[in-house]
């Protein structure tokens, strides 16, 4: 079932329980007044009957009731004279209603209508006869019009309860408009368009659900824009590492196995100098290994698959300090990272790299202090830190560079999280931690 009928139908419900319950409440206080309007008419019936016979309390003649004229004014009661043969005097009240056609429903009379006690008041005449005044109960005067005020009740409460329901409808259709718009608006991103913006909304809660959306759209669109970027960069960093590769072997090879190929022409002759041909080969060939193992180091460091993490970083370490001889390295490397995953080694590799990089090329430090280690609790994760004391930077003015973009791809690659706290004059800590 849809929220709107959902909807519907608890507001329907809850409206035929508040029906009910104001019709229930209405009969009740309808029985209350009924009965309380005709207990007044019998009490005052009975005090107009004890002033009428106070001063003389013999009759005349039995129909000499002029004394009880003001009994005719009472209401809700039917007063009788049982004479004594048996005989009744009708005296005053109506058996029905003044109007029978505004008669309530028998069942509305039957619900609000109780036992009602009948009054009897012995009288005497001059003759020694014994009269029975009977009062009666009669309220269906006081019925019709509390079923008229009970009416005018319950059409209020029906015509609030409607004019609820259409409200709550109403606002509730304008809910829906917001809801089908933003499901609309998703649709839409979901196939990549993070450019689409939701409009603002009238109601807080929506406007505010669009500006988060709009948000997450914008971060979608900038984290994809960084991404291309980054993809570009990289491909134009293994093109320029192939044509870098290509102009050396050309350069280093090429050269090389020229002259010694020439040497070794050379050396086929008679009077050709065969010790000093072979010493010039062997310093070539030696040559070409240095370039070799440059160009392998380059490529990808054997010593990682041969010795582990640990022996890589501290000969990483060691030949940045050569080259850098104003740059103080300090690394502090636990044992249990040689037994990490190929993959997470290389990755770890990498990003130290950069990150040696990034302070060579711009931080202008005099102290850098990577610290790797293995962390058990809370749960089994590698952490990194580097640290160095340079001149920093403003991490939001940072928009151009894909260093700090390679490192935080990397980490996400390896399903790691990633800290960067930098600030103009106060060096930088890049601090990582991968689960194991």
């Amino acid at each position: 079932m849809s929220l709107r009928y959902q909807i519907i139908f608890r507001v329907l419900l809850s409206s035929i329980c508040i029906l009910l319950l104001g019709g229930a409440m209405a009969i009740w206080q309808a029985r209350q007044a009924v009965a309380k309007e005709v207990d007044a008419s019998i009490h005052l019936a009975l005090q107009l009957i004890t002033l009428g016979i106070a001063d003389t309390p013999v009759f005349q003649q039995s129909n000499d009731l002029s004394r009880f004229s003001a009994l005719r004014q009472t209401r809700h009661l039917t007063i009788q004279l049982q004479k004594p043969d048996g005989q009744l005097i009708h005296f005053a009240g109506e058996a029905l209603p003044s109007d029978p056609e505004e008669m309530p429903p028998a069942w509305f009379i039957g619900l609000v209508k109780s036992d009602y006690p009948q009054v009897e008041h012995q009288l005497k005449t001059e003759d020694g006869q014994e009269l029975k005044l009977i009062i009666q109960a009669q309220p269906l005067d006081e019925i019709t019009e509390v079923w008229g005020e009970s009416v005018a009740f319950l059409a209020s409460i029906s015509l609030l309860t409607l004019l609820t329901f259409l409200a709550v409808n109403l606002v509730f259709n304008k809910s829906l408009q917001s809801i089908a718009v933003i499901v609309d608006a998703l649709r839409v991103i979901e196939t990549g368009q993070y450019r689409h913006k939701l409009p603002p909304f009238s109601t807080q809660e929506f406007d505010d659900i669009a500006n988060a959306i709009n948000h997450m759209t914008a971060e979608l669109e900038k984290a994809r824009q960084d991404n291309r970027a980054l993809t570009q960069h990289s491909l134009a960093i293994q093109e320029e590492e192939r044509r870098r590769l290509s102009q050396e072997l050309h350069d280093e090879f090429g050269q090389s196995l020229t002259a010694i190929k020439v040497m070794a022409v050379t050396a086929s002759h008679q009077k050709a100098d065969t010790a000093k041909i072979s010493a010039s080969i062997s310093e070539i060939c030696d040559h070409l290994m240095t370039v070799v193992r440059s160009m392998m180091q380059q490529l990808h460091p054997l010593v990682l698959s041969e010795l582990g993490l640990k022996a890589t970083l501290e000969e990483m370490v060691n030949h940045w300090s050569e080259r850098n001889a104003g740059l103080q390295l300090n690394i502090r490397c636990s044992d249990a990272v040689d037994g990490l995953d190929k993959n997470l080694t290389v990755q770890i590799f990498r990003v130290i790299q950069e990150c040696l990089t990034n302070v060579v090329r711009h931080a202008g430090a005099q102290r850098v202090v990577i610290d790797l280690d293995r962390a058990e609790a809370p749960a089994a994760c590698l952490h990194l830190r580097v640290q160095d004391d340079g001149q920093g930077c403003d991490l939001q003015a940072v928009k151009r560079g894909f260093g700090l973009l390679g490192i935080k791809e990397r980490i996400k690659s390896l399903d790691g999280e990633l800290k960067v706290i930098s600030s103009p004059g106060a060096g930088m800590v890049v601090d990582a931690r991968i689960p194991l």
